[in-house]
């Protein structure tokens, strides 16, 4: 049974988009990933996977990091601290909202 408290408005948008989720969700099992790395993982484009990382790092969740390794321009992105909080947030809401009580 599902907490009656549990108000699906709470849900975080910014990470419930389809393509910001597949990034959390990548970047929450690693230190960082490069913007190849991440791109190729969710399918993305490079113009739409640049504007959902800028929207994560916009809201603090993702710090991103550009540099040159071997002449060449690289981008890596990793969660900050406030990013892996509000994934595990986000994951105990779904959680809640399928009723899953194991999580606490």
């Amino acid at each position: 049974m599902s907490d009656p408290e549990f108000d699906a408005s709470r849900i975080d948008e910014t990470i419930h988009g389809r393509l910001r989720l597949g990034i959390m969700a990548f970047l929450s099992a690693l230190d960082s990933a490069t913007f190849a790395e991440i791109k190729q993982k969710t399918g993305s484009s490079d113009g739409n996977l640049s504007v959902h990382l800028r929207k994560l790092e916009e809201a603090g969740y993702v710090a991103i990091e550009k540099r040159f390794v071997d002449r060449k321009p690289q981008t890596r992105a990793a969660l900050t601290e406030a990013g892996r909080q509000a994934w595990l947030a986000y994951l105990d809401q779904l959680r809640q909202l399928i009723g899953d009580q194991t999580s606490t």
